[in-house]
């Protein structure tokens, strides 16, 4: 990784924080996204911060232009952002956290993808790795939005992986089950975390990923489900 360029959304999330710190430490250039990050979130001199909404398509745009002029390339593209609403019937469930859902989940990716992959194809190389759910593999009451967002997220994936397997460039999507996060532990405290899945084991599978060892793999939906199997 050392000397690669790597784009990583949602970096200082629960997980986003692992993959962050994981590429940092392979020597890899990394441009760490989220609406709020800091320089000093990660103070490593191979560490940029972008502050961006990635919602907004031209915001993405820009994004992809400051990262090319900062590092010279994008050669990774690790999709961490997403977000969870849920709880509610789909008769319950009111447009507000529909929307919410598409836009954190789908709309954010669609973006992304679309403002990285012209780098990406004119290098004639690249990696896109995203992060899905295991919710996306079946239905489940109470969440409606939240599933059906990830569901499409994982076709949006495979659809990049089939676009772009001729150019170099791979995209897969991991589907993790609960994530031992800190926000998880504090919505769920009653749970049995020794079940739930450690960060750090889903960050060294994106590292893997995003290398050449990976370069065959592509268009794969990559459960992590951990002792839930």
């Amino acid at each position: 990784m050392q000397g690669k360029a790597i784009m990583i959304t949602g970096a200082k999330g629960g997980l986003g924080t692992f993959v962050t710190q994981a590429f940092l430490a392979t020597g890899a250039n990394v441009a760490g996204v989220s609406r709020s990050i800091k320089q000093t979130d990660f103070p490593a001199p191979n560490f940029a911060a972008f502050a961006a909404e990635l919602t907004n398509g031209a915001s993405a745009v820009q994004l992809a232009e400051q990262i090319k002029k900062r590092f010279g390339k994008i050669d990774v593209l690790v999709h961490v952002m997403g977000g969870f609403a849920g709880g509610k019937s789909l008769l319950e469930t009111d447009d507000a956290t529909f929307e919410q859902m598409f836009d954190i989940n789908l709309r954010s990716a669609f973006h992304t993808f679309r403002a990285v992959l012209p780098h990406m194809r004119s290098a004639g190389a690249g990696r896109i790795v995203a992060i899905g759910s295991r919710g996306a593999e079946g239905a489940a009451p109470g969440l409606s939005a939240y599933a059906a967002s990830k569901t499409a997220l994982v076709s949006l994936v495979r659809t990049v992986a089939a676009e772009n397997k001729d150019r170099g460039i791979t995209a897969n999507i991991i589907v993790p089950g609960t994530m031992d996060t800190p926000q998880n532990r504090v919505n769920e405290p009653n749970a049995d975390f020794s079940r739930w899945i450690r960060p750090q084991s889903v960050a060294d599978l994106i590292v893997w990923l995003a290398s050449d060892a990976a370069a065959q793999l592509s268009g794969a939906v990559i459960p992590v489900y951990g002792s839930d199997v």
